[in-house]
């Protein structure tokens, strides 16, 4: 796998910086493809109510939008990793703790996530809905929202 995320990495960087790399592509092509058909059917998706209260504190929590949009309201305890930056500031994502990426509904983070774990990140989690299906579901109380008895 590390032989891999080094290909992979090594092979995009090119592709940024040098047109004949382009002859590469299907390496890289043929690395995400075999990524995919290992990768779990989730891909790593959580939604908000399976996250016990408890456990969110053991998390690095990452808000992958913008700085804006971070200092607008977060997540409490989360850092802030625009989207298109996760890759550059890998080596600051531990891989030995639960790690949660998270954006306004899923799909930047989805990206990031992706790329994360193509890069080796099999600890990295991406919450399903973002930021506003977590409010809407009740933030770190929905877990124990959904398991609470009905109200008749």
């Amino acid at each position: 796998m590390f032989k891999r995320l080094l290909t992979i990495t090594a092979l995009a960087a090119a592709t940024a910086f040098a047109p004949a790399a382009w002859a590469n592509k299907a390496v890289v092509i043929d690395e995400m493809e075999g990524y995919l058909e290992f990768v779990d059917y989730g891909g790593g998706v959580i939604f908000a109510e399976q996250i016990p209260a408890d456990e969110w504190k053991k998390m690095v929590i990452i808000d992958a939008r913008d700085a804006g949009q971070f200092a607008k309201g977060h997540i409490p305890g989360a850092i802030n990793m625009d989207w298109r930056q996760i890759l550059a500031k890998r080596n600051t994502i531990p891989k030995d703790k639960p790690v949660l990426v998270y954006c306004n509904t899923g799909s930047l983070s989805a990206q990031a996530g992706f790329a994360m774990r193509v890069a080796g990140w099999d600890n990295l989690r991406i919450l399903q809905g973002g930021m506003e299906e977590w409010k809407a579901k009740g933030g770190f109380d929905a877990a124990a929202k959904v398991t609470a008895p009905a109200k008749h």
